[in-house]
């Protein structure tokens, strides 16, 4: 046939030479050229088409010869997941008559597929009609290769970025336009896909970092280069993440310039660092309680370094270093050598030691220590033995004691043949006494040596009482319950013995059995002696008549059959009136209910039990008992009788009472502590008191602290306490001056139910919770004249009555007093009672004011420094010299509480690693007349009533709020309505005026 041709015109001719023309035409083309009929039918392919495909020379599309079969026969070529869509789209090309492009797979002569992007152009004569389709497929597989990379490259992008929390952002600085990946909107609590804006992102911002975020995004608009900072997100549900970000600007290809960067979830690294800081903070502690400290030693350099606790062990101060010679001289002379011979062991290159000896302090108390340690190695070779040493002082005591009281203890067993025993149901016996080998009929074994196991003992158990064992060890083990019950053991020369035995299940904190540890007591004697006793009911009961418990015998169904003569007389009744009465009216009505529970459980398991009860006595008062139930049995194991004993424990109830309030008290002075942790200082005038303190402290002297609010006070009267022979009672803290007038009494001595419209039971006053102990009276001056003579009844009798009541309570308290006022000048003007002064200011303890302990400001300085720098994790490296000047030239008409708050407020404003204090934090704004601002520890002890109403004159009679007298005379509302009612002000008078 003949082929087409293509003139300069572009008109289509037949010409036979034409095919040649074409073929050679579409052979130089450097790509994969081809062309088509107008219907679609694939002519000719060529050269480099034709080698890819593998085709003949005589191939039909090789030579023009394929004239209408399209290319049906020939789409195999193609990628099987490839031939729909180029089929739709060579398809949608025909129809239209316009050109396309479509991207397949296709397979070379060896079987390969690569990708290809086939371009496909209709040629047409000049009257518009379709002369023939001519196309080019380029190789496209490195670019396909590439993409695939970019997808796999931005899919394991997006997990690293999910798996490290980090997430990536932009804003592009000349539209302000944001942009974040899936990861970033994950973070601020979005669906990723969500577009990012600046009002999302503040959504989420934390309100405190609000404005730090503002400021940034404006920053960044403006083109500013580098941002790292940290800031917070308020989630929905309430929670707080800590997030980090990071960006710098750059400028892309087109010349726009964009800042990009990374946001990074930091919560769990600051829930982290948090939980290093209170672990830190516990191993101190943990070691303080424990009494161990750490220790790190290079021998090869001689450097020691001792952790506070070891410090404290070796009673070093912490500003000398301690090395080797000076650790030997603290050594006991007797254990020296063999301290010295460890050290040479350990400088030879030992690997660990473990050493206990005596240290011999310098005032000649010795100590107990044990040092434990084993060396470490870095890569260069330098050694250092890391260990701890502990204070065993206690426990070297106690081994003593221990030691003692195992021996007294093994005998106490031995003769009342009492046995004790430890066993696990996983690890079988455990631990055996010496006299549980005895009462059990084995052989006793040498210290260490494994106790019998459970069946050997069960075989020793008289055959007709194992399975009742057994049952009840297996309830007590899946019950997780207590055990008791009596058996009979088989010894091995026949003889038979009762035991009675006794089990306590040990649980772990999961609730799990580790053990159970008893008793066994061999009562065989007992038994045969109750036998005796049940044959003769009379001298039964003639031997109970005169036991000093309340005793009674009950029938097996709790029928009434005999009280002893004690349980009657304290009944007052008879006999025959005590088995008419009803159960329980003899006992109290709160106790009934568990009682009768306790009853209940008991006859139906037939055991022993014990209840602590209130028994109503002749003249209707009650008292404490311990009763304990236990029943007997007959040959076949039924309760014929049961046998109760109660023990007076009314004075073990009342004991326990004081206890709870002690406890009580214990946790109030806990909560009311000081606000100071130590008494810091060492000027002279500090050593003066605390020498007072020392030599005060031993005795139960009344002392009276005095000195300007802030000097610490209260820290001096705990200090005394605490060096006093009371530092194990109660230490109570009152301030006076703080507790309404129609109150103190109460709060003081305490009231009786009833005493007063509210008092619904009785209350125990401060005095009493004190008992055995300490009370401090903070603000002594400040009390009513009815309270003085109260509190001088207390100092002079040694006993309270509380409000309500008339019966004297005796007291065993010491009195420790504190006032900023002048209680002479008190007592000259009527306001304070001589006498009361007299009683209180036994000793005198003057506290100086922090202007005349100059020297102690340095000091303080450093030490709310670095308590407040730990508190809020930051760490200072200088002080500005400004700062120290300004904090020794300036009064401190606060004193040491004053101090204490300006440097919290520095440490906590502080952005750098430099402390520095603002001097207009010291300054005082000039007085407005006579009596503004004055403080109440000053002029107003000498004109106190003329002070307070020209305050209320320069409020208009307002007393609180910012521009009330309490403000301007510096004392609390409650304090000064306190003050007016005892002097009598009318404080109406002044708001009449303004009207």
């Amino acid at each position: 046939m003949a082929v087409a041709r293509l003139d300069v015109n572009g008109v289509l001719h037949q010409h036979s030479s034409f095919q040649a023309q074409l073929q050679a035409t579409l052979n130089i083309i450097p790509g994969h050229a081809w062309y088509a009929l107008p219907n679609g039918a694939l002519t000719f392919v060529n050269q480099r088409s034709a080698d890819y495909l593998g085709l003949p020379k005589d191939h039909p599309l090789r030579f023009g010869k394929d004239t209408g079969a399209e290319w049906d026969s020939h789409i195999p070529l193609l990628h099987p997941d490839d031939r729909e869509e180029t089929r739709r789209v060579w398809s949608e090309c025909l129809r239209a008559g316009r050109a396309g492009e479509v991207s397949f797979r296709v397979r070379d002569a060896n079987g390969v597929y690569r990708w290809f992007l086939s371009c496909a152009e209709p040629v047409r004569a000049a009257n518009g009609a379709l002369l023939c389709w001519i196309g080019v497929n380029v190789d496209i597989e490195e670019r396909k290769r590439t993409e695939v990379d970019l997808r796999r490259s931005q899919a394991h992008l997006t997990d690293a970025q999910r798996l490290s929390r980090t997430g990536s952002v932009g804003l592009k600085v000349s539209t302000n336009q944001l942009f974040w990946s899936e990861e970033a909107a994950r973070i601020y609590g979005y669906a990723p896909g969500t577009e990012a804006t600046a009002d999302l992102v503040l959504q989420r911002v934390h309100p405190d970092d609000v404005g730090l975020l503002k400021n940034v995004l404006e920053r960044a608009a403006q083109g500013g280069s580098t941002f790292d900072f940290e800031h917070r997100l308020l989630m929905p549900d309430g929670s707080i993440k800590h997030l980090r970000s990071l960006s710098h600007s750059l400028i892309d290809e087109a010349g726009n310039e964009e800042a990009v960067g990374a946001i990074m979830d930091i919560t769990e690294h600051k829930v982290a660092e948090e939980m290093i800081r209170r672990s830190e903070a516990y191993l101190a502690e943990a070691q303080r309680l424990s009494h161990t400290g750490s220790f790190g030693w290079k021998p090869d350099i001689g450097v020691i370094v001792w952790s506070d606790e070891t410090y404290h062990i070796f009673e070093y101060d912490r500003s000398i270093e301690p090395t080797v010679d000076s650790v030997l001289q603290s050594v006991h002379p007797e254990d020296r050598a063999d301290v010295q011979e460890v050290i040479n062991r350990a400088i030879a290159g030992g690997p660990e030691f473990e050493h206990a000896f005596r240290l011999l302090l310098p005032d000649g108390r010795v100590k107990n220590v044990q040092a434990i340690a084993h060396v470490l190695q870095d890569a260069s070779g330098n050694r250092e033995y890391v260990g701890a040493v502990t204070d065993i002082t206690e426990r070297k005591t106690a081994e003593e004691a221990l030691r003692s009281s195992e021996a007294y203890l093994a005998e106490a067993q031995r003769l009342s043949k009492t046995g004790s025993f430890a066993w696990s149901p996983t690890a079988d016996t455990t631990y055996f006494s010496e006299e549980c080998y005895c009462v059990l009929g084995f052989e006793p074994q040498p210290q260490g040596a494994p106790p019998p196991p459970f069946e050997t003992i069960m075989q020793r158990i008289y055959p007709d009482d194992q399975d009742r064992c057994r049952e009840v060890v297996e309830k007590s083990i899946r019950d997780k319950v207590d055990l008791e019950l009596d058996y009979r053991i088989l010894h091995p020369d026949k003889r038979v013995r009762d035991v009675h035995c006794v089990g306590h299940v040990v649980l772990d904190r999961s609730g799990e059995l580790v053990e159970i540890v008893g008793t066994v007591v061999d009562f065989t004697e007992r038994k045969r002696a109750e036998q005796e006793l049940r044959r003769s009911e009379t001298e039964l009961q003639q031997m109970l008549d005169f036991a000093p418990q309340l005793i009674a015998v009950f029938g097996p169904s709790r029928e009434r059959l005999f009280i002893n003569r004690v349980a009657l007389d304290y009944f007052d009744l008879t006999l025959n009136e005590w088995r008419n009465t009803a159960h329980g009216s003899v006992g109290h009505p709160d106790d009934s209910k568990r009682v009768q529970i306790q009853w209940d459980s008991a006859m139906s398991s037939g055991s022993a039990f014990e209840i602590e009860a209130r028994m109503r006595k002749s003249d209707g008062s009650y008292r404490w008992f311990l009763i304990r139930y236990n029943p007997v049995r007959d040959e076949q194991g039924q309760v014929t009788r049961w046998y109760a004993a109660g023990t007076d424990i009314e004075d073990r109830k009342q004991a326990e009472e004081r206890l709870q309030r002690e406890n009580a008290a214990l946790r109030e002075e806990l909560d009311q502590a000081s606000m100071f942790e130590e008494i810091v200082g060492s000027s002279e005038p500090l050593r003066k008191v605390l020498s007072q303190v020392s030599k005060v402290a031993p005795s139960d002297s009344t002392v009276l602290i005095l000195g300007q609010t802030g000097t610490g006070k209260e820290l001096i009267a705990r200090a005394i306490h605490k060096r006093s022979r009371r530092a194990g009672r109660s230490f109570i803290g009152v301030n006076c001056g703080a507790i309404p007038p129609s109150l103190i009494a109460s709060e003081l001595f305490g009231h009786e139910k009833g005493a007063f419209t509210g008092a619904a039971q009785r209350r125990l006053g401060r005095f009493e919770a004190a008992n055995g102990g300490t009370i401090f009276l903070d603000e002594v001056g400040d009390l009513p004249p009815d309270i003085q003579i109260a509190l001088l009844r207390v100092l002079q009798e040694r006993e309270i009555e509380r409000v309500g009541s008339d019966r004297p309570i005796p007291l065993d308290v010491r009195v420790l007093a504190a006032t900023h006022r002048d209680l002479d000048k008190l007592v000259s003007e009527g306001r304070f009672r001589q006498d009361l002064l007299y009683r209180i200011n036994v000793v005198p303890v003057m506290m100086p004011s922090l202007r005349e302990r100059a020297a102690d400001i340095p000091i303080l300085v450093e030490y709310f420094i670095a308590r407040f720098g730990r508190k809020m994790g930051k760490k200072f490296h200088t002080i500005e010299k400004k700062t120290q000047k300004i904090l020794q030239e300036y009064e401190w008409p606060g004193n040491v509480r004053e101090l204490q708050n300006v440097i919290e407020r520095a440490v906590t404003l502080s952005d750098s690693d430099t402390f520095a204090v603002d001097e207009t934090w010291l300054k005082r704004e000039p007085s407005e007349g006579p009596h503004e601002s004055v403080a109440l520890n000053g002029l107003l002890l000498a004109h106190e009533k003329e002070v307070i109403e020209a305050a209320l004159a320069q409020t208009h009679g307002r007393i609180s709020g910012p521009a009330g007298a309490a403000t301007k005379l510096g004392i609390p509302d409650s304090t000064l309505e306190t003050k007016i009612q005892r002097l009598g002000i009318d404080k109406y008078r002044f708001k009449s005026k303004v009207r």
